[in-house]
């Protein structure tokens, strides 16, 4: 149980890094547009960039976990688990925008430079998300029983 929290933290933190990383560049591609466009093509960015590397990811470190002995899927358990990881990362995901999203306004009222508001602002509501994400992966019992 303890080595799928691993395995789950691990693909969300590479995901955090490729979207942060990709994030970052399209912002300065895009600096010449109004903030509010800006901000909004990075953000979409960053979900895209976040959602297709973690997909990947989990794919990759659970295809054989649903796979019956006959070659098939287990389709009960594999819907049963996307429902309770979906609800983790949903939950997740709104507390982590919520919390981005009033920081970095917080941090830019204070005068910090662009970036840094940005970067402190993500890195912060990232440990957040990481620790909301593993109480409700706890709570709706993803991992129980071997699972």
């Amino acid at each position: 149980m303890f080595q799928e929290y691993l395995k789950l933290n691990k693909n969300v933190l590479i995901a955090f890094a490729a979207s942060i990383i990709i994030s970052a560049v399209i912002a300065q591609i895009l600096s010449d547009q109004a903030d509010y466009l800006n901000t909004t093509y990075t953000t979409i960015a960053d979900y895209v960039i976040y959602f297709s590397v973690f997909s990947f990811l989990f794919y990759v470190d659970n295809r054989k976990k649903y796979q019956l002995n006959s070659g098939k899927t287990d389709i009960t358990k594999l819907k049963n688990d996307l429902k309770k990881l979906i609800t983790s990362l949903g939950i997740a995901e709104i507390i982590y925008t919520a919390a981005r999203w009033a920081l970095q306004y917080y941090f830019l009222t204070i005068n910090y430079d662009p970036y840094l508001a940005s970067i402190t602002s993500q890195g912060i509501s990232t440990i957040i998300y990481m620790i909301v994400l593993n109480l409700t992966v706890k709570i709706t019992r993803l991992y129980k029983d071997g699972n």
